[in-house]
């Protein structure tokens, strides 16, 4: 996981090297075209990254990774009931619990000991 700073400044030279290079290329120059590329290879990197098995509102909030990159243990709202469903995280190789809302089908995952 990136932490907010990381990010940030992966995010301000990513946009200054796809900047740079469409300036350059506009020059009539082939090299900024990689520095382009590059660029927006690190921007779509930062919009695809996230912690895998976590809910949004954990993920705004910058709250702590749980073990196996799910939820924190405890951090659960009491309307998430544990379900029969466990999986095998495959970053962390860590059983994960399904936990689900039945109310509103919302789903949350939390490592198992």
């Amino acid at each position: 996981m990136l932490t907010p700073i990381v990010r940030t400044a992966v995010a301000i030279v990513a946009v200054v090297m796809v900047l740079g290079g469409l300036g350059v290329t506009a020059l009539g120059g082939l090299a900024g075209l990689w520095s382009t590329v590059i660029g927006a290879g690190m921007l779509i990197l930062l919009a695809v990254e996230r912690n895998r098995y976590r809910s949004e509102a954990a993920e705004r909030a910058f709250e702590p990774v749980g073990r196996g990159g799910g939820e924190p243990a405890g951090g659960l709202e009491s309307r998430f009931r544990p379900t029969a469903e466990t999986f095998v995280d495959p970053t962390t190789s860590r059983r994960m619990r399904v936990y689900s809302d039945s109310s509103t089908g919302e789903r949350r995952y939390v490592a198992e000991d």
